[in-house]
């Protein structure tokens, strides 16, 4: 592009581009541009609308900002009995971290019990009972349950556990979990109100800086704790528990029908089905809960494309219900960009395909109606990335937040990679497929220093990364074009397509190969083979 400016001038490069009217009227539009066309503008106005509706979340966020939860509105007099609940399944790296932390908890013995809910069919099992054992020697009330048919994955283990129970409040934390000492005391008052049903904190991030990847991945979820929790909860539409680092209070989760595993979402359902109950939940923004990020491309796809398929079924069953419940109109809208969002991938793989042949078409349409026309679109659909993530380290980080843009492209371009893991997910869920519930492997990695263990936890990479590679070679084909025909402006949107597709299949293609290459046979080898598509 720098080369014909510098060549004819940029005089030139308008007057031909916008200005020359010499073919002016000799294109007419016919049948076949027609059928391109029209499903092309469909999704790109539809991905548009998904992109605005981020900026609407970032205004909500800072109207209502004086909504934002800080203190309980009072406290309790004597302190009520909490259950933690620790759900595992093949956790053997992290389980004793996990007990240790919860074990460290600041909450009177006497008033709390911890049960580990073990559904692993690996050495986890010795390694959990083992640590159980030795800090209930130690006069702290936890129990060990394992169960052998994993009925319900997750959900079932947590419903089951609520027989056993015995707080009037259940405090929840996943694997790769680590809670501040003060964590009970800071979420437990808020219940203090009878009308909060959930307490639901912040994820932090222990290994934020292990890889450029865990940094990315970090932003991305920022943004999700940030803006769209925080949006959802200062203007009192409904927003989800997360799953893990969060308490609810028992009768609420007995209201709502109990945990169902019906989803692979199950905690997103249940928030949902609470809130219809009249259970009001409370986001504490500044109660940071650090967590574990994966580490490998296959293993977030894998977290990724559970999520895409879990909340597409919940969208399938609790959307009927909010549309018909007596619910306000903002709330049911909401309701609906929230659980629907994931559409947005299989949305992009329409794009994708039409969007050559479009460029080919608009091409003798003129470049002045693409400006006003397509442009838009795009910074609709696209650019809402970059705002609310910027925004989301704006307020984590007010002091460094500009070392943010040195990773939205590969943030943008990351999102644009999981199209086709999350396409074949969202597909999946609309068409009805059932599949378990996929665990995220947690090696016990928190920071660029320690290795990565777990080579038993091993899946093959399947067919998804060579498509990755397939398509992003498709759209360098688009660059080549749009370069060839001067048309300068599409080239960082198409550059963005190809770097995003690029990246998540040899990322996820090379992590395997360095396994295969490997000089060791029989053993267990120190890094761990990616988990996943």
């Amino acid at each position: 592009m720098a080369t014909a400016l510098d060549q004819r001038g940029m005089g030139h490069y308008l007057r031909t581009h916008f200005l020359d009217k010499t073919f002016q009227g000799l294109y007419q539009v016919n049948a076949f541009d027609l059928a391109l066309l029209i499903p092309y503008f469909i999704v790109l106005i539809l991905l548009a609308t998904y992109g605005i509706h981020r900026y609407v979340l970032v205004y909500l966020y800072y109207k209502n900002r004086k909504n934002k939860v800080q203190q309980p509105p009072r406290r309790f007099d004597e302190l009520p009995r909490v259950t933690v609940q620790l759900p595992i399944f093949n956790e053997q790296f992290v389980v004793d971290r996990l007990v240790e932390a919860v074990c460290r908890l600041d909450y009177p013995r006497e008033k709390l019990d911890i049960q580990v809910l073990d559904d692993s069919t690996d050495e986890t099992v010795d390694v959990a009972r083992a640590v159980v054992e030795r800090h209930a020697a130690l006069g702290h009330a936890i129990t060990y349950h394992h169960r052998t048919n994993r009925e319900g994955f997750k959900a079932g283990a947590l419903q089951e556990g609520m027989k056993s129970a015995k707080g009037e409040f259940i405090a929840i934390f996943d694997a790769d979990f680590v809670p501040p000492e003060d964590f009970l005391l800071k979420t437990v008052h808020h219940f203090s109100d009878v009308g909060v049903g959930m307490v639901q904190t912040r994820w932090a991030h222990i290994n934020r800086h292990y890889s450029f990847l865990t940094e990315v991945e970090a932003i991305l979820l920022d943004g999700h704790f940030i803006l769209e929790h925080g949006a959802r909860s200062r203007s009192g539409v409904f927003f989800n528990f997360n799953g893990t680092a969060g308490m609810w209070r028992r009768r609420a989760i007995e209201e709502a029908g109990g945990w169902q595993h019906d989803t692979l979402t199950e905690d997103t359902d249940l928030s949902y089905r609470a809130q219809l109950k009249g259970w009001r939940f409370v986001y504490l923004q500044d109660v940071e809960c650090p967590a574990e990020l994966p580490i490998e491309m296959t293993a977030f796809k894998t977290q990724q494309a559970r999520w895409a398929k879990g909340l597409i079924q919940t969208s399938k069953k609790i959307l009927p219900r909010v549309f018909t419940s007596g619910v306000p109109r903002h709330v049911k809208l909401e309701a609906w960009y929230h659980l629907t969002a994931n559409i947005s991938y299989p949305l992009m793989i329409v794009l994708s395909t039409l969007l050559l042949p479009a460029m080919i078409i608009r091409f003798y349409q003129g470049w002045f109606q693409m400006l006003y026309i397509d442009l838009p679109l795009f910074l609709a659909s696209t650019f809402s990335i970059s705002s609310f993530y910027l925004v989301s380290q704006k307020e984590l980080f007010p002091k460094n937040w500009p070392r943010t843009f040195l990773f939205l492209p590969f943030l943008m371009a990351l999102g644009i990679g999981l199209t086709v893991t999350n396409s074949r997910a969202v597909l999946e869920a609309l068409f009805g497929k059932q599949s378990p519930f996929a665990r995220t492997p947690k090696y016990r990695v928190e920071g660029k220093a320690a290795k990565a263990k777990a080579a038993k936890y091993r899946r093959r990479l399947g067919w998804v990364p060579w498509v990755e590679l397939l398509i992003g070679t498709y759209f360098m084909v688009a660059v080549i074009y749009a370069t060839t025909n001067e048309n300068y402006i599409t080239v960082p949107f198409l550059l963005l397509f190809v770097l995003g597709f690029w990246c998540t299949g040899l990322m996820s293609l090379l992590q395997g190969r360095f396994e295969n290459l490997s000089l060791t046979s029989g053993e267990v080898r120190e890094k761990p083979f990616p988990v996943g598509v």
